[in-house]
């Protein structure tokens, strides 16, 4: 079974979210989220566990990721978001474990 980190240092809040992500028997990915912010710790609370084929196929705006994250996240450019589908993407055995960057110049 899968399983992944991801440590995200948001930018310019400067909260610090460790996600970390594990396929369970059943096939589906479950995450544990410790972040300083209380948007996402909030947002985290309404997940469930999910199968990560279906997640990385769908279109971003039906995941429940971005679905909760719409109601929950009053930044629209937290990368949180998309760490938790990459997360998910690698502890469902569907990507390897490589650095993603954002670099703002």
């Amino acid at each position: 079974m899968g399983e992944c980190k991801a440590t995200v240092d948001a930018g310019v809040c400067k909260m610090i979210t460790v996600i970390k992500a594990k396929m369970n028997a059943d096939g589906y990915v479950e995450l544990e989220i410790d972040s300083e912010c209380p948007n996402i710790l909030r947002m985290s609370w309404a997940l469930e566990p999910e199968f990560a084929f279906m997640v990385v196929e769908a279109p971003m705006n039906t995941t429940q990721i971005y679905k909760i994250a719409s109601e929950e996240l009053p930044h629209t450019a937290c990368p949180v978001p998309s760490a938790m589908i990459k997360a998910i993407e690698v502890a469902g055995d569907l990507g390897i474990k490589r650095d993603v960057s954002i670099k703002i110049e």
